[in-house]
């Protein structure tokens, strides 16, 4: 820092605002180490308090949930509720051994004229 630029009062005005500073990071340490010490101290109602045992669905109920929350969610969509969810009209395409041979027999010969 330039000495010549620099009077009284910008330099008291720097040393107040870093005694400020100090003064709430000294108040944040402190806080800090107070949660410290009350985090090794195991709190009283943590010790008294019974674990609660989590509640089974019957996997007929998970079934019915799910079916509600798929008709709320078609509802939301705009799709009609009285479709089952999850059920296609259109069976699932396989592909047969001659079509698989096909695509082997396309891909060899695509991978000898890459190669060469």
């Amino acid at each position: 820092m330039a000495r010549t630029k620099l009077t009284n009062t910008i330099i008291e005005a720097a040393i107040y605002g870093f005694e400020a500073q100090k003064k709430s990071i000294d108040a944040q340490i402190a806080e800090l180490r107070a949660l410290m010490n009350d985090a090794s101290r195991p709190s009283s109602t943590e010790e008294g308090r019974p674990k609660r045992k989590r509640r089974r669905l019957s996997p007929e109920a998970i079934e019915r949930m799910r079916e509600g929350q798929q008709r709320r969610w078609a509802k939301v969509r705009g799709e009609s509720a009285t479709k089952a969810p999850g059920k296609t009209s259109k069976p699932k395409r396989k592909l047969s051994a001659a079509g698989r041979k096909a695509i082997s027999a396309a891909m060899k010969k695509r991978w000898v004229s890459l190669k060469a």
